[in-house]
């Protein structure tokens, strides 16, 4: 990631492969039970996004909002 690609390695020229225009997308837990800790060198590169646990209730409200308003465009009997 910081070099913007990497070596070949089962090549025995060993070419560079470039990579361009690529999303890394990752979830990560809390160390233990075989996750093992991940490095500030690796994090530098995520934005870190943490939420609390929801009730049953905010979930349905939040999800009811949504599909409320993305089928209001439908007609009724849809």
């Amino acid at each position: 990631m910081d070099y913007k690609g990497w070596y070949e390695r089962k090549s025995k020229e060993k070419p560079f492969w470039t990579i361009t225009d690529i999303i890394f997308v990752s979830a990560m837990g809390p160390p233990g039970g075989g996750r093992a800790v991940v490095t500030q060198r690796l994090q530098r590169h995520y934005n870190i996004i943490a939420y609390t646990e929801m009730s049953f209730e905010s979930i349905t409200t939040i999800f009811t909002t949504i599909a409320s308003a993305f089928f209001a465009t439908f007609h009724k009997d849809v």
